[in-house]
């Protein structure tokens, strides 16, 4: 399959079979993923792999934090206070899309933490990574990052993988640095590895994205 068309058929997977996936394999797609450019190669993106009791522990130990009401305090701003009219609408469509595939509505409190604890278990994925920076790395590394984040994305969607890239595990970045034993570090985010289930509604769920007239200015 061409790159092209790699990038238009991956999508954010949130339902995974219980079919393992040989960890040889995930060597393999950091292989692959490591190949990502970056300022000066100063490749600054680091990776941790989850195995079941490390990945149950963490699991755990995120949604008791969820559940005590603990108010996230991540290493970066992904989510601004307030957001322009055009993104907050896009956010409003992305959201109302997937409460109606899961069939919980708007106003479900508890439908919608049910879902949010799901994502501390990477969806029940096989493999969970975590990727982590170097704490005070500036605003290109993160850069950097995002394009072997990228690479990685596309490399599992070649060998027939599902991924989902979840910010989620960045919201209590304190515990998650507690559970794998890091220090000096910012956490980016989780990456869910695995084999999708076609049989979960979640994953009939897509997004749009804007016409390229929408974002494109063209200059002479």
């Amino acid at each position: 399959m061409s790159v092209s068309s790699l990038i238009r058929k991956r999508k954010s997977c949130r339902a995974y079979t219980q079919q393992p996936v040989d960890l040889e394999v995930v060597r393999s797609l950091l292989e692959t993923a490591k190949w990502a450019p970056s300022g000066v190669n100063h490749q600054p993106t680091k990776v941790a792999v989850l195995g079941a009791e490390t990945k149950t522990r963490l699991s755990k130990a995120l949604v008791e934090k969820f559940d005590s009401g603990a108010i996230s305090n991540p290493d970066y701003e992904y989510c601004p206070d307030s957001w322009s009219e055009a993104y907050k609408n896009r956010r409003k469509v992305c959201g109302r899309v997937l409460y109606q595939t899961l069939q919980v509505s708007l106003e479900d409190i508890e439908g919608k933490k049910r879902h949010k604890r799901r994502n501390y278990d990477f969806f029940e994925a096989p493999v969970g990574l975590m990727i982590f920076i170097e704490k005070g790395m500036p605003k290109g590394s993160w850069l950097d990052v995002g394009l072997f984040i990228q690479n990685f994305l596309l490399a599992a969607e070649d060998m027939g993988l599902a991924t989902c890239a979840q910010a989620s595990f960045a919201e209590y970045p304190d515990v998650v640095r507690e559970v794998l034993d890091l220090t000096g570090v910012d956490i980016v985010c989780g990456i869910a590895v695995g084999y999708e289930d076609p049989t979960h509604p979640v994953n009939s769920y897509r997004t749009e994205r804007e016409s390229v007239e929408n974002f494109t200015s063209w200059y002479d």
